[in-house]
């Protein structure tokens, strides 16, 4: 698609907001042409005033209601400016505010493919550039413009009304010759403009994820390293910078050397009239006026001209990221999931993040109605898979996952994920308050239930003891908080949504021996009766699942009861006995061993 047909298909994408206000659009046009009118009119009595006052002293009289009028034409001019802008205050503003959220809503429809590869401090500033772009679009296409064309038609049909059709020739001579100048550089000039944003938007995105990992940069000691790439785009910017600041300037010298051009031939074909008198003094300021009058708006069409391209492309990548696929849809007839006593059923599943990259192969098992299956395995083996998929964050390429015998593809995804908690191995919080992070479980739960839940995950007496209590800010993802306690606040989470199917993926990982012993006693109460996946390293932790499946390279190669599987001596055995005599030599081995595979499995 042309820039052209982009600039297109951003406009006509906005009209729709534009017109849920019909009448405050039409109110703001009709203020518009009556600003236009008076502005036009102004000329036309100061003609009448100059002629008037210009006669010999003895027959002079003051024309007062010339003059009145000419004051109140001047008012009126900017009065009805002042009012369009009023009336149409309330469209620009409801048109950023709706497009602002439809694309945000969009982002959160996305899959979780595209929010493991987006650049978030990029689509940030792509957001915040589009919707500033959009009010800019709206006032100045509508209110300068639109004005402009209009003024220049009344002008014109003025002065070949009044006068020789030659001051009408020349006028738009140079109005033509100004404005395809303006056309023509400031397209040249756009590839300054796009290679700003979009090295402002890398610089942005490298800053962001620079500050995120902060500590990251600090234990290896490359402050400089960060500040290097940074200035890298920050160079190129500044090379777009310069050169667009000096096309700008060596566009207005254009601009003024074509106005100045037209205004002195005007000057000298009006003294002239003037000299053989066909035209008065009147006449002759009349037609400068005009041309002045004009001048100005045109050298602000300029400005406007350069300022809307520019906001077609800010907008453009904002408009972009609503024409990135949803991969991930309901159906037209899709229905709300049975989640009443749940039984899920894998059926043999295969899948893959990337075409040539399988992670799952033929994955068959069933979790019967509050039934508590463990999977275990090594990191990369496709265990954390399993929850996404039964997320339904990604669809599976064969087989099908069932609750309940309905397929997920057939069921709301908000009705899938109402039904399931999980407690994720790597707990990201809100940069807002513990009592933000827990509510969030169920935000229209009481004081009391958030607090039972945080009760619940043992987390309770820690935050009586911070000074500001609930209202404590987390940090950054956060980080102000332990892992340990991270994650107690994401099992107080789960615990207060009180869903029908749990899913623990590593959720005492980052917990020590003795807070692990009794988060795993909570864990094990709030599961009763419930549909429940344990994801799990460290085997004693689901020693007593009601079955137990072994992965491998996206296989299942064992399931049992741990006695069972023991007895058999295959690989689960032989992982058994690894971490037992793991931690027989130091007790917290085990723990660390999990932590360090955390990172690696997140990925799986």
């Amino acid at each position: 698609m042309s820039a052209k047909e982009h600039s297109l298909k951003t406009i006509v994408t906005l009209l729709p907001y534009l017109w849920e206000f019909k009448a405050r659009v039409v109110v703001a046009l009709i203020l518009l042409v009556l600003a236009k009118l008076a502005s036009v009119s102004v000329p036309l009595v100061l003609k009448e005033i100059v002629d008037a006052l210009n006669q010999p002293h003895a027959m002079l009289t003051l024309p007062f209601f010339l003059l009145l009028g000419y004051g109140l034409l001047r008012l009126g001019s900017t009065l009805f400016g002042e009012l369009r802008d009023a009336v149409f205050a309330k469209v620009t503003q409801r048109a950023i505010r709706r497009i602002a959220n439809k694309v945000f809503a969009h982002l959160h429809s996305l899959s979780l493919r595209f929010h493991l590869e987006r650049q978030t401090g990029g689509v940030s500033r792509d957001i915040e550039r589009g919707t500033r772009g959009i009010s800019f679009l709206l006032n100045f296409m509508l209110f300068n413009i639109l004005p402009t064309i209009l003024e220049i038609g009344l002008v014109m049909a003025i002065l070949i009304n009044q006068y020789d059709i030659a001051f009408a020739a020349i006028i738009l001579i140079t109005l033509l010759a100004y404005i395809t100048l303006t056309l023509i550089v400031t397209e040249w000039r756009m590839i300054f403009r796009r290679t700003m944003n979009t090295m402002d938007s890398k610089a942005n995105t490298q800053a962001i994820d620079s500050l995120l990992n902060y500590e990251t940069v600090k234990y290896f000691g490359n402050e400089a390293w960060e500040r290097k790439r940074y200035d890298e785009h920050l160079q190129t910017w500044e090379n777009a910078a310069i050169r667009n600041q000096t096309s700008l300037a060596a566009l207005n010298s254009g601009q003024s050397t074509i106005i100045a051009v037209g205004i002195t031939i005007l000057m000298f074909l009006a003294a002239d009239h003037v000299i053989q008198g066909t035209m008065t003094i009147g006449d002759l300021v009349l037609v400068n006026t005009y041309l002045l009058q004009l001048y100005m708006p045109l050298h602000f069409l300029g400005f406007v001209y350069r300022e809307i391209k520019h906001s077609l492309a800010d907008m453009e990548r904002m408009f972009s990221l609503l024409d990135e696929n949803r991969e991930i849809q309901d159906k037209p007839d899709a229905l709300k999931l049975n989640a009443r006593n749940p039984a899920i059923r894998f059926d043999r599943v295969n899948f893959g993040y990337d075409t040539n990259r399988q992670i799952l192969y033929d994955v068959t098992f069933e979790i019967p109605a509050g039934h508590n299956i463990a999977v275990v395995g090594q990191s990369g083996s496709g265990k954390s898979t399993l929850a996404r998929l039964l997320f339904r964050f990604y669809d599976i390429q064969t087989g099908s996952i069932r609750i309940n015998g309905q397929d997920i593809r057939d069921v709301t995804q908000q009705s899938l994920r109402a039904a399931m908690g999980i407690v994720p191995q790597d707990t990201v919080l809100f940069n807002d308050s513990i009592y933000y992070n827990i509510a969030y479980g169920r935000p229209d739960a009481t004081q009391e239930e958030v607090y039972s839940a945080a009760r619940s995950a043992h987390i309770h007496d820690f935050i009586m003891t911070l000074p500001e209590k609930y209202e404590t800010i987390v940090g950054e993802r956060g980080l102000k908080l332990s892992g340990g306690e991270k994650q107690r606040v994401a099992i107080a989470r789960t615990i207060l949504k009180n869903p029908a199917v749990l899913i623990f993926d590593e959720a005492t990982s980052a917990l020590d021996s003795d807070s692990e012993k009794k988060i795993q006693a909570e864990l094990k109460r709030i599961a009763q009766n419930r549909t429940t996946l344990t994801i799990a390293h460290r085997l004693s932790t689901v020693a007593d699942a009601d079955q137990i499946l072994v992965m491998e390279n996206g296989r299942i190669i064992e399931r049992g009861k741990h006695i069972q599987l023991l007895a058999a001596n295959q690989s689960y055995a032989r992982m058994w006995a690894l971490q037992q005599r793991q931690q027989a030599i130091s007790p917290d081995t085990d723990s660390r061993l999990s932590e360090t595979s955390t990172s690696i499995t997140n990925r799986q």
